[in-house]
């Protein structure tokens, strides 16, 4: 069980796999996949600032047809628990995805500098 950071999902849904390291990409192939759900409220996000095209149920959608990906359901209330021990980012949406594959140590796939420097089982 893997979890994918927002622009993780973008990239999948653009089909710009060329942008995921070997690594990313051989833990995408072999194991079950998953984002949290605030993953699904950023990517909305996004689409209404016109940062992506489509709208996040929409992504997740084909995603989910595409490679298997679902939608965590761990308690926010635990989620957010844990996400208030961090002080390394200002960033809510990072704070409960890490939270969120930390809550069982999950790996989580993504680029972003500051999550690979304070979560351990952050993957690049």
């Amino acid at each position: 069980m893997i979890y994918l950071d927002t622009h993780i999902v973008v990239w999948l849904y653009a089909g710009k796999v060329e942008k995921l390291s070997e690594p990313a990409k051989e833990l995408i192939n072999d194991h079950e996949v998953f984002i949290s759900s605030v993953v699904r409220l950023e990517l909305q996000y996004l689409f209404e600032i016109q940062r992506i095209t489509d709208e996040a149920n929409e992504i997740v959608f084909d995603l989910s047809d595409r490679i298997g990906l679902k939608i965590c359901d761990k308690s926010f209330n635990t989620i957010v628990s844990s996400a208030l021990n961090f002080s390394w980012t200002r960033d809510p949406f990072d704070r409960i995805i890490v939270a969120n594959a930390m809550i069982n140590q999950n790996i989580l796939v993504t680029k972003d500098q500051n999550i690979l420097k304070n979560y351990e089982k952050a993957i690049w």
